[in-house]
């Protein structure tokens, strides 16, 4: 049986953050913020609200913009790195709060890569036949878990959720993926916890997001550009075949520089970054949201969507749009 991704929905919260609100928080600038990633403005949660707040929200817009009734979905997959706590998960607390009563739920820990593996192990268990529909959601609370005094990278965070439907299907449109992780890279980006150390290295021990951000940059924009050939080899596909890309909403720049790498236009990359800032998890879905919004992501188009970041890890797959 194959996989067809079927519905899409998504949700950010009604507080907005302007780069002006950082000027009295961190020595910087409105021009200084936009030339290095070109956010405008991101979301942000309000004191009560949190990350399964959003997969809900996000789970119900889908459903009641698509019509879909998710009664009968039998898995919850949920990608976030700022769970309301480590224990329940977050799809235990999504399974509950939208009584899907006959559902497992399972949490995916891969950062920013994680919605794009949530997608790869829905289509995997489709495959399998152990399940038939499968509720992938990508959503961060990172206004929580970012150190607003570290100018580098407390402008770049925002909170949202996206979620999509996975069904089984007999000709499906979800294509071959590929994974892989640069675990080397650990130190680079990373959320401490327990352990004061990544790979050997000593770590800073605040529980805020820490990257280096000139390190990632290089990896990203490496990585992705010769990953986005060998996937589209793999569809049986070149780079010209594909209408959109969507990468993970890190940074514009890096966008940029993907598209120098590889030729692929920049207008034909669908982004978040520029209204909902760097939301991990949630970046791509929001993206995709975004492109339907404005009238670009036609049904029939080739959408290859490419998760990458903390791990590091990456996960990408093909999609021919529903």
């Amino acid at each position: 049986m194959n996989a067809r991704l079927s519905a899409i929905g998504m949700y950010a919260p009604e507080k907005i953050v302007t780069n002006h609100d950082f000027l009295s928080m961190i020595e910087t600038t409105e021009e200084w913020i936009v030339s290095r990633t070109g956010i405008q403005t991101r979301h942000h949660t309000g004191p009560t609200e949190f990350t399964s707040d959003m997969c809900v929200a996000a789970a119900k817009n889908l459903a009641e913009v698509s019509g879909i009734d998710l009664s009968d979905v039998d898995m919850v997959l949920v990608s976030t790195v700022s769970p309301d706590q480590p224990m329940p998960s977050m799809a235990c607390l999504v399974q509950c709060r939208l009584e899907l009563h006959h559902s497992g739920a399972l949490d995916v820990y891969a950062a920013c890569a994680g919605f794009a593996y949530g997608i790869v192990v829905a289509k995997g268990l489709i495959a399998a036949g152990s399940h038939r529909k499968v509720l992938v959601i990508g959503a961060d609370n990172l206004s929580r878990i970012t150190d607003f005094s570290d100018r580098s990278s407390c402008i770049l965070f925002g909170d949202g959720a996206g979620a999509v439907l996975i069904e089984a299907d007999e000709k499906g449109n979800i294509g071959e993926t590929i994974t892989g992780a640069y675990g080397e890279g650990g130190a680079d980006l990373y959320l401490s916890g327990f352990a004061d150390k990544i790979n050997g290295q000593e770590i800073v021990m605040n529980g805020k997001i820490v990257q280096n951000g000139r390190r990632v940059f290089k990896w990203a924009v490496t990585t992705v550009a010769e990953q986005m050939h060998v996937l589209a080899a793999k569809n049986g596909l070149t780079l010209d075949d594909i209408d959109w890309f969507v990468p993970h909403s890190a940074n514009l720049r890096i966008l940029e520089a993907i598209s120098k790498e590889t030729d692929f236009p920049l207008e034909r990359m669908l982004e978040s970054i520029v209204d909902y800032g760097n939301t991990s998890s949630a970046s791509i879905p929001l993206a995709l949201c975004k492109g339907i919004r404005e009238g670009k992501l036609k049904s029939g188009d080739k959408v290859m969507l490419f998760g990458f970041g903390g791990g590091l890890a990456y996960a990408a797959t093909v999609v021919t749009w529903p």
